[in-house]
């Protein structure tokens, strides 16, 4: 892991971009972490093909956020997102995608399974080993969290990656079916957050996956309003989450 020079954040939030392989991220660390006082790390997922430059405002601020509770949070550039090579098929999986949202039907499995699946297959063993260079850190230890998207690659993390304690899920991406199968062998703490009204989602694939978590402990936060229109306060939600199953500020 090769770090570009620390950047000052407000609130004393140490940030950190570096490379990893052919992987590019970055990491942020709360003011009191320390070799003698590690601390729990969230792992920040984001949205397939927009990449960190775009999303970097969005991904600061939850990361600021994280801080606030005494967690270190890490993200990594997507496969066929930023400046990488774009996964081969996407950009005809997309387009279909696109043209059914359009056509006001749901897409396709097959239109679903070529888009995600393809950037599951790469992105989760990338993160497995981010995940290893990132806890290889003094400062940083365990527990560790999974939040954000896409969907089905933290249902993937949570099914194959024992060091995750807990996953916060954004249900705004596309499903493919064998995701709702791998749900039911996840058994760790899970907080899905669903925008009802989200007019590129499947609603009814979104019920169907949480359904199908073989979690003890599972929740449902459900919101009016489209994929853009989440509250503030899920926000809050999903801090106590993260607080009481990797502690933190708020447990």
């Amino acid at each position: 892991m090769n770090f570009d020079p620390a950047q000052d954040l407000d609130g004393g939030v140490t940030e950190r971009a570096f490379t990893l392989g052919d992987v590019t991220g970055i990491l942020w660390t709360p003011p009191d972490a320390s070799p003698s006082a590690p601390v729990p790390v969230v792992l920040m997922g984001q949205p397939g093909g927009i990449g960190m430059r775009r999303m970097y405002p969005r991904l600061a601020a939850r990361a600021r956020s994280a801080a606030a509770q005494g967690f270190a949070a890490v993200s990594i550039e997507l496969p066929g997102s930023g400046d990488r090579p774009p996964l081969p098929g996407a950009d005809q999986a997309r387009a279909d995608l696109r043209a059914a949202i359009a056509a006001g039907e749901q897409p396709g499995a097959d239109v679903v399974d070529r888009l995600v699946l393809p950037l599951v297959e790469q992105a989760v063993p990338e993160w497995q080993t981010t995940l290893d260079a990132v806890l290889d850190l003094p400062e940083v230890g365990g527990p560790v969290g999974f939040s954000g998207g896409v969907i089905a690659i933290g249902v993937r993390l949570a099914v194959v990656e024992p060091r995750i304690a807990a996953a916060g899920l954004f249900a705004g991406s596309a499903i493919p079916r064998t995701t709702t199968e791998e749900a039911r062998r996840v058994t760790i703490p899970v907080h899905v957050l669903l925008q009802w009204d989200d007019e590129g989602n499947d609603r009814g694939a979104a019920l169907e996956l949480f359904d199908a978590f073989g979690s003890a402990e599972k929740t449902l936060l459900a919101n009016t309003g489209g994929h853009t229109g989440v509250p503030s306060s899920a926000s809050e939600d999903a801090a106590r989450f993260f607080a009481r199953h990797l502690g933190g500020a708020q447990s």
